[in-house]
């Protein structure tokens, strides 16, 4: 929610309208005081959005009645949870909310939706009457105290789940390939350069092209650089200048320092590779990450959507919350009573995972 962040999504041209992503943005003043604020976007489509709503797209087509336009309150192709209604208080928070409720009515769409939202958001969307939606990430968190070293995170993990990331990382290391990572500024025009036809190519090879472009990137450099974070694999070529030849790298997103400098939470965002290497995704993706993130102390390290593999790397489930508003009556209740029975097969899976615990003890 960043205003560089927004900014270099719609001025690079990543979201924009004719991609169907049209901004609108929604401001509340009081006596002249802004206290509250967030971005809608109108979009023609649900692609980019990571929680799935096709479905009752195609339901509406179906019954002769339009989907699309609606309407969405989230950060373009970013599955990070967060606060989206912006507000000083919780009563200012539910009166942006109900404006836009209101706001959507009067434009005749067919819905509303707030994806990964906060706390507070989700408070102020149950007093607003907004249908619940619950999907699952998984995070990875340090204990108190925090580990101080991989082979401390290694030990708190059960002998097969331990086994098998030793497994993995050696099969990298007996590749020759070997990692370095670059922060803020020490990411150079190069390093950049090979993370995006790394990024790009992970798009092509699953047949779309990517959502963000270089120039997207090249602000991220220019005005956030302090928040990422690159972790390049290499393995040595005598054949090349320098010796030396990148063959993958993942990108890694940060959040703001607290007082103390340190850093609260890592984001899995992006990665690729030009050649295979067996568990080479799950070394610069996964164990480069949490080591860094133990080393420099950083409380949580969270893998982006979907993949309950991340469990066998020590990422552990966690409950994310959209909210929803239909038009239609009836369309709403429908909607409301495929959520009821999603919700138990989502607390059902839940808990299935929750057997499946990585760690020899369950972390707090």
């Amino acid at each position: 929610m960043r205003h560089s962040y927004l900014c270099a999504l719609h001025e690079t041209l990543c979201a924009s309208a004719a991609k169907g992503w049209t901004l609108r943005i929604f401001t509340l003043c009081l006596k002249e005081e802004l206290v509250a604020a967030c971005v809608v976007y109108l979009k023609d489509h649900s692609y980019g959005e990571y929680v799935f709503d096709w479905a009752w797209a195609n339901a509406h087509e179906q019954h002769g009645l339009p989907y699309y336009p609606k309407a969405l309150v989230a950060v373009p192709f970013t599955p990070v949870p967060g606060a989206r209604l912006l507000a000083t208080d919780d009563n200012a928070r539910l009166a942006l909310l109900q404006a836009l409720v209101g706001w959507c009515g009067q434009q005749q769409l067919s819905s509303l939706h707030l994806l990964f939202i906060s706390g507070e958001d989700r408070a102020a969307c149950e007093s607003a009457g907004l249908l619940l939606r619950q999907t699952i990430q998984f995070h990875w968190q340090q204990p108190d105290p925090p580990w101080t070293s991989f082979d401390d995170f290694l030990h708190s993990l059960t002998q097969d789940k331990r086994k098998k990331i030793r497994q993995e990382r050696r099969k990298v290391a007996d590749a020759g390939v070997r990692f370095r990572w670059a922060q803020g500024s020490e990411i150079s025009a190069q390093d950049w350069d090979f993370f995006y036809r790394c990024y790009a190519q992970t798009y092509r090879e699953h047949g779309n092209p990517p959502y963000l472009n270089r120039a997207f990137f090249e602000r991220m450099a220019q005005d956030m650089p302090e928040h990422w974070l690159l972790f390049v694999a290499e393995r040595d070529a005598p054949e090349l200048p320098g010796g030396v030849k990148p063959i993958a790298c993942s990108l890694i997103a940060l959040g703001s320092p607290d007082a103390s400098g340190r850093i609260g939470t890592a984001y899995g965002r992006y990665w690729g590779a030009v050649e295979r290497v067996d568990c080479l995704h799950f070394e610069a993706c996964y164990y480069q990450p949490l080591q860094w993130c133990i080393d420099h102390g950083v409380q949580r390290f969270e893998g982006g959507a979907q993949g309950e593999h991340k469990m066998a790397r020590a990422l552990l489930p966690v409950r994310t919350v959209s909210a929803h508003w239909l038009a239609h009556p009836a369309f709403a209740d429908a909607v409301e009573r495929f959520l009821n029975r999603e919700g138990e097969g989502v607390a059902g899976y839940l808990v299935d995972l929750q057997g499946r615990n990585p760690y020899r003890q369950s972390q707090p």
